[in-house]
């Protein structure tokens, strides 16, 4: 998984943490920690939250093999 997946992995949980946070209570903590939702910084994490999103369509393509992450060098398998 490269630094940008990774990234985009985070913000998309983030994501995902704020929208459980509002359906479950009624809070929009990406609001509140910025000045509500028509500021620009806020309207900036929504977007990159999106783009995060977006990005994550690609995991739901990769093959098991794809998936693992490799700890140790190891030769490709044959296909």
């Amino acid at each position: 998984m490269s630094a940008i997946q990774r990234i985009a992995l985070v913000l998309t949980i983030i994501g995902a943490l704020n929208w459980g946070l509002i359906g479950f209570f009624q809070f929009d903590a990406v609001a509140a920690l910025f000045g509500g939702q028509d500021s620009a910084i806020s309207r900036v994490i929504y977007g990159l939250v999106g783009i995060a999103g977006l990005i994550n369509l690609g995991l739901l393509f990769k093959t098991d093999d794809e998936r693992v992450i490799r700890t140790e060098r190891e030769p490709e398998p044959v296909r």
